[in-house]
């Protein structure tokens, strides 16, 4: 098995990984809905959430698809019915244009903005603006000379796992890893729109750290923030959800997106799962002390004079817990009182004789 690569990293001074609170990722997508006034409120509002990350998409209908009527290019299910696949990407790029002032407005502001490539131009144009982390999309997964391009920035890779067989994952991150990536996240993903909740599968996101030696963490696409909560409590470090201002105005992702009020709520309770989840603990902690007190454990309880044998009529398993555990009391009975003993005295190994009564 690969030995886990940084388990452990920073990303703009976070640290992202085990022990540290999920990493929150706004995705604006198309939710921008052709205003770049709208995508610069859209970070704003994730950083006023609480959100540690917003990711934009970098790419053009010409450099993800071609201008074709063929059926293929038609789809023919789900909230994009009827689009054609070029009339979809051209209402929900970001605009090439738009790139340098939205990175230069969330530096100013003090969030982390990054984007998906989705191909090899587009990496080239994200290196010029300074980047700090790529993200290979699920549908992009299976395109491993885009991945060997985002690998050789040396920044840190978070790969989608939508629609991923095994070999195609591990393949994914075989790439990266022979091109010197060391700071991979792996994220569950159900690449539907919006996810059935029967379909998450959240114990993926276990499966995947243990399988590939990874971080891991959950590219959400349910409605709400309900299955984010339950991931972060399972392990994920990483949270992606579409985040949009007012559902009610549309938008192409608007039907599985979260507003304002959702991502801060997100975020909180995020945090509050992280921190129940903890680490495995087989020891009396720190509040729970004040109660070994109510543990059960050997009182005298009835008076003892010395010499007079030890029996259920006179010792019993009872609250508080100041005596000799339980567990003990057969090796106690039939021993001799080794001086007078009273009522309600905790019991302890030197009130009795090595001698045992033998009648």
């Amino acid at each position: 098995m690969h030995e886990i690569d940084d388990p452990i990293f920073e990303i703009n001074g976070r640290k992202i990984g085990e022990g540290n609170d999920p990493f929150i990722v706004a995705e604006m997508s198309g939710n921008h809905n052709g205003s770049i006034n709208n995508a610069v409120s859209i970070i704003k509002a994730a950083k006023d959430c609480g959100a540690d990350a917003v990711k934009i998409q970098t790419y053009t209908p010409d450099t993800i698809t071609i201008d074709c009527d063929k059926p293929e290019f038609i789809i023919n299910e789900g909230i994009w019915k009827g689009k054609r696949l070029y009339e979809l990407y051209q209402e929900a790029h970001t605009p090439w244009e738009w790139h340098e002032e939205l990175f230069e407005y969330s530096r100013k502001v003090g969030i982390t903005l990054f984007s998906t490539p989705f191909d090899i131009s587009s990496v080239a144009f994200l290196e010029k603006l300074q980047n700090p982390i790529y993200k290979i999309a699920s549908p992009e997964l299976i395109d491993l000379e885009l991945i060997k391009e985002v690998a050789k920035t040396g920044k840190p890779i978070i790969f989608s796992t939508g629609m991923g067989s095994l070999q195609e994952i591990e393949e994914a991150i075989e790439t990266a890893r022979n091109e010197g990536s060391k700071k991979i996240i792996v994220l569950h993903c159900t690449s539907a729109y919006p996810t059935p909740i029967e379909e998450v599968n959240l114990s993926t996101i276990t499966e995947i750290k243990k399988r590939f030696n990874v971080i891991s963490g959950l590219s959400d696409h349910t409605k709400g923030t309900e299955v984010a909560k339950l991931a972060t409590a399972m392990g994920a470090a990483l949270i992606e959800k579409h985040f949009i201002l007012d559902k009610s105005k549309g938008g192409v992702d608007s039907e599985f997106s979260i507003e304002p009020n959702e991502l801060r709520k997100l975020v909180n309770e995020a945090r509050i799962a992280s921190l129940c989840r903890g680490q495995p603990a087989f020891k009396v902690t720190k509040s729970e002390s004040i109660m070994l007190k109510n543990r059960r454990s050997l009182y005298i309880v009835k008076d003892i004079q010395k010499g007079e044998v030890i029996s259920t009529d006179n010792i019993r398993s009872i609250r508080p817990g100041n005596g000799v555990l339980p567990k003990y009391m057969n090796s106690v009975l039939g021993k001799l009182a080794s001086r007078d003993l009273y009522f309600g005295e905790a019991f302890d190994f030197t009130m009795i004789t090595d001698e045992t009564c033998n009648h």
